[in-house]
């Protein structure tokens, strides 16, 4: 089954690291845990109309949780940094929130 772009990428992850990254033009989305870097570049580049120059992929482990007599797991995820060429433009999406 081929994946679709709008699949692929689930959400953008703002947080204040990902925040001082939009200076060197790298961006934080979480994405789903079979995308390969090929297909995050490519989803990115067609969602946004950008140039990618690098992917970086972190998968994220769960994490013990407990909420008073019950304990379980947070679920597993994958993170990725996109990092843009010098020439491309930047998202529009993340400017808002500077």
């Amino acid at each position: 089954m081929k994946k679709m772009v709008q699949d692929i990428i689930i959400s953008p992850v703002i947080t204040e690291a990902s925040m001082d990254m939009m200076n060197q033009k790298k961006y934080a989305f979480k994405v789903m845990t079979s995308a390969t870097k090929p297909e995050i570049a490519n989803a990115v580049e067609t969602m946004f109309g950008v140039k990618v120059a690098a992917v970086n992929t972190i998968s994220m482990k769960r994490k013990a949780k407990r909420l008073r007599y019950q304990q379980g797991y947070t679920s597993a995820w994958k993170k990725e940094i996109v990092t843009l060429t010098e020439d491309s433009k930047t998202i529009a999406f993340f400017e808002g929130m500077n």
